[in-house]
């Protein structure tokens, strides 16, 4: 991948810091948006950068956005974890969710310092709530499985364990990943909430070892591709000969690319009792929460105003 192009920007400059920027729905969603909510005379870049590039390349970027001046802040996608990781010393200041999960999913400024902060956990809790039943854990005892050990899976499984949820947590929740040293940060985190849900860490460098562990789940249970494969690099973390569980919920982060997974559970939606989700929700709340901190502005999470944004974004992508 070539080094991404930085350019002094000329007016209030936001910054989507992922691997195919230019594919994204936000490019054309952003300056309805914009217009809607009365931001002025602002724009949107994308800075592609490869998985786990090197962190002479996040630095660069860091760099970049907090000594132009009109760079006003920037939102990430896969890079979220191995760009704190090489960036920290960077920022001025990190919210409690950037140093509980040692990522950073929005970056902004205040005064001249530039802050850090992990808006995932928020964000996926809004989504998830969109589409699963009110006491859903407490009243199936299901499980969660999350596939991908990343940043999205980090943060929604800090939204399941948090004490504040009471008995409405998942009985078990089982996080699976191709590398073990994605676990161990993963197992850290989970210990400094203390959350008294039984978390399981499989390691599964193989699809194969994926569909191993979906018998083990309760029915009723959610299973949710956060690995990228499907978008970042093609493929699902399951194979064909998977089975879901009966009554469960399939939810795919993505909602462009390939979207293998999504075609695996669709496959079996009716056999299954399936509800299948892909990460449109995600992606709306993801970006509102996102520019809300980006531009220090209060954007409804819900009732009308949430409405009349989705709509605006549902419009470019029925357009497609």
């Amino acid at each position: 991948m070539s080094q991404p192009k930085l350019k002094t920007a000329r007016r209030p400059t936001m910054y989507f810091i992922g691997v195919t920027t230019r594919q994204s729905m936000i490019m054309r969603v952003f300056p309805r948006w914009v217009r809607h909510l009365g931001l002025g005379p602002c724009r949107i870049r994308g800075i592609d950068l490869a998985l786990h590039d090197s962190p002479e390349r996040y630095r660069e970027v860091v760099r970049f956005i907090k000594g132009d001046p009109l760079s006003i802040g920037a939102l990430i996608t896969a890079h979220k974890i191995d760009l704190l990781r090489a960036c920290r010393d960077s920022f001025d200041g990190l919210d409690p969710f950037a140093e509980l999960l040692g990522e950073v999913s929005c970056i902004s400024k205040d005064g001249g310092k530039l802050l850090g902060a992990a808006t995932d956990p928020v964000s996926s809790g809004l989504a998830l709530e969109g589409f699963l039943p009110k006491g859903h854990w407490e009243n199936t005892r299901a499980d969660a499985f999350l596939m991908g050990a990343g940043g999205s899976s980090m943060a929604l499984s800090t939204y399941l364990l948090a004490r504040e949820r009471g008995v409405d947590r998942p009985a078990r929740i089982f996080v699976s990943n191709r590398s073990a040293q994605r676990l161990e940060e993963m197992r850290e985190v989970h210990s400094n909430i203390a959350a008294g849900v039984p978390v399981q860490y499989v390691l599964t460098p193989w699809p194969e070892d994926n569909d191993a562990v979906l018998p083990r789940l309760a029915p009723g249970s959610m299973v949710v591709n956060g690995t990228g494969l499907g978008k970042d690099a093609p493929g699902s973390p399951l194979t064909n000969a998977a089975v879901f569980p009966e009554g469960g919920y399939a939810w795919d982060f993505n909602y462009r690319g390939d979207l293998v997974f999504l075609s695996q559970a669709r496959a079996q939606e009716r056999a299954r009792g399936l509800h299948v989700e892909d990460g449109w929700r995600y992606f709306v709340h993801g970006w509102t929460r996102g520019i809300a901190v980006v531009f220090h502005r209060d954007i409804p999470a819900a009732g009308p105003g949430f409405d009349e944004l989705s709509r605006l974004a549902r419009v470019c992508r029925e357009k497609e």
